[in-house]
């Protein structure tokens, strides 16, 4: 048997006497650190789970599982969504907006023109998530239809300030018709109000029966005509919000232009077309009306007048689309 010599099993003991403290300190260390691991990973899951609850509408109740016969729209939703993400509340972002929705009803049509989406969505008549999706179907034809006469409304009213600016037959003429005209548009913006308040509530309660024992097909067809709705509450929503400009926003705009006073270029860059109009009447009443003012404000109108006019044409279009989809939707059912 090999001996330790006495000198050496010393030093091995002094050694094992001072390091034992360090190594069970550092065990503790390593016990807490895994804790603290579980710990983390723990209220991980823990949130993981409450944000899947919170969004369970959007998540859950929506296979992520495509169909064959729902790619093309799913395609044209996808460019829809990009354009949410990044649109601002002008009559040009508006414009491209209505144009896209179009092309989603074209692909729409064509899906609901499939004998096999015919036969799924007849097979399944009756059903909570087809009498859902025929609901929402209406309602976003009432908004459309709503949108499409206070448009006409707006277009009606700017005309008829117009011609009373172009006949100018004095400053209390003048006054009188600016203020019928930011008369209607404070009626106008109240019920816009009403009604994206009304858009937020619908989108907040659409969608939230599950589709998980449903069919597949069924499933990938119903999960379509949901987000078509849904995204047409969007469109719907930035349309209303162009109309229902800020009024604080735009006497900070008068006053701005009221301090940059003689800074040309300054009307071209004063927001979307009815905020310009807005600081071009204010701007009209309060430092008179001269023919450079009055030009200006005139030229304003005819601008919104132009905006207007293309977003109702584009709104008809999409108006007729709305209710080709219904029709199509009402037939399929009825067989």
């Amino acid at each position: 048997m090999y001996h330790i010599p006495h000198t050496l099993f010393k030093v091995i003991c002094v050694t094992l006497f001072f390091l034992y403290p360090l190594y069970k300190e550092r065990n503790k260390d390593f016990v807490r650190a895994s804790q603290n691991r579980a710990s983390v990973e723990e209220k991980k899951k823990i949130t993981r789970e409450t944000m899947a609850n919170k969004y369970h509408v959007r998540s859950i109740s929506l296979p992520c599982r495509s169909h064959p016969s729902t790619i093309r729209v799913e395609e044209e939703l996808s460019k829809l969504k990009t354009w949410e993400g990044t649109s601002t509340f002008t009559s040009e972002s508006i414009q491209t907006g209505l144009s896209l929705l179009q092309d989603l009803y074209l692909s729409l049509d064509d899906l609901l023109n499939m004998p096999s989406t015919q036969q799924v969505i007849s097979h399944h008549k009756g059903d909570k998530c087809v009498e859902e999706v025929l609901d929402g179907s209406m309602r976003i034809l009432d908004t459309c239809g709503i949108t499409r006469d206070t448009m006409l409304q707006i277009k009606e009213n700017v005309q008829a300030l117009h011609s009373s600016l172009r006949r100018r037959k004095g400053d209390s003429s003048v006054e009188t018709s600016v203020a019928e005209y930011k008369l209607f548009t404070k009626t106008m913006k109240k019920n816009a109000n009403k009604l994206i308040t009304s858009l937020k509530q619908m989108d907040s309660k659409f969608g939230v029966s599950p589709l998980l024992d449903h069919d597949h097909h069924l499933a990938a067809v119903i999960r379509v005509l949901r987000e078509v709705i849904i995204i047409n509450l969007l469109v719907f929503q930035s349309i209303l919000s162009f109309l229902t400009v800020n009024s604080k926003v735009t006497k900070w705009l008068v006053v701005a232009k009221l301090m940059h006073k003689g800074v040309k270029g300054w009307e071209d860059n004063s927001g979307n077309e009815l905020q310009c109009v807005e600081v071009a009447l204010s701007t009209l009443l309060n430092e008179g009306t001269n023919d450079e003012k009055m030009q200006v404000a005139q030229e304003k109108l005819e601008a919104l007048k132009n905006a207007i006019e293309r977003i109702e044409n584009s709104l008809e279009s999409v108006f007729r689309r709305l209710i080709k989809t219904r029709a199509s939707l009402l037939n399929i059912i009825s067989k």
